[in-house]
């Protein structure tokens, strides 16, 4: 899209190879969640029980455990500390259940020792939810009314988005880390519930680099149509 009513056909050439990287990843994510939340776990535990296991022992007295709606919802809220599981993952006693859980428990553990490059995450959101609208509205009025300088501006706070996503991979990857060992620790996994665990974690982070794909595909998009306007002055 060229913005305000135009379109330029160029946009599918830098966005296509991200948007497919972004269905084949959101295909991978439901069929390991599918396939590995159907198979129940040797301890039958489900993601409830693995939390209230592990929080204890790793220092973590001080996080709740709530449910949240939805699927594949799970998140841990540093502000609040509160770790929500989905009702799939809180009340099934399936490998997929104890992965996103131990995922989740990573970023409490994250959270836990300050690990860096979540509090940089954290300390950007403000900006970038702000950027994320303003920023496209900023560069299309340069663009339109010929002020190189506004649609640059707006080209700098969409890249906040980029350096976003950037930093999500390291925090994501950590957290999967983090949970798979926590779950060798406490005898929680098998070796195939294990590999399992893995599988779908894995598919998880390709969500993510989908996302910062994306997200850079669309920030080069915006640099070409400023160069290429720039050029036909």
């Amino acid at each position: 899209m060229y913005g305000f009513g135009y379109f330029n056909p160029s946009y599918f050439i830098f966005i296509l190879p991200a948007l497919l990287l972004a269905f084949y990843a959101q295909f991978k994510v439901k069929s390991a969640y599918a396939k590995w939340g159907q198979i129940r776990n040797e301890r039958n535990l489900t993601g409830m029980d693995a939390a209230r296991i592990i929080l204890g022992p790793e220092g973590l007295g001080d996080v709740q455990v709530e449910g949240v709606a939805g699927q594949l919802t799970d998140n841990y809220d540093p502000r609040t500390k509160i770790l929500h599981l989905s009702q799939g993952v809180a009340q099934q006693p399936s490998v997929a259940a104890l992965a996103v859980t131990a995922h989740e428990i990573g970023h409490a553990l994250q959270d836990h020792t300050n690990f860096a490059p979540l509090r940089l995450r954290g300390a950007i959101v403000p900006a970038v939810q702000v950027s994320a609208w303003v920023a496209p509205i900023m560069f299309f009025i340069g663009l339109i009314f010929n002020f190189a300088g506004l649609a640059w501006l707006g080209i700098i706070l969409f890249s906040a988005g980029a350096v976003f996503a950037l930093i999500t991979l390291p925090v994501e990857l950590d957290a999967s880390r983090r949970g798979l060992h926590l779950l060798q620790t406490y005898n929680l996994t098998d070796g195939r519930e294990l590999a399992g665990a893995k599988s779908v974690l894995s598919a998880a982070a390709l969500t993510y680099v989908a996302a910062l794909a994306q997200t850079l595909a669309t920030l080069l998009y915006y640099v070409s149509l400023l160069g290429g306007f720039g050029r036909r002055r």
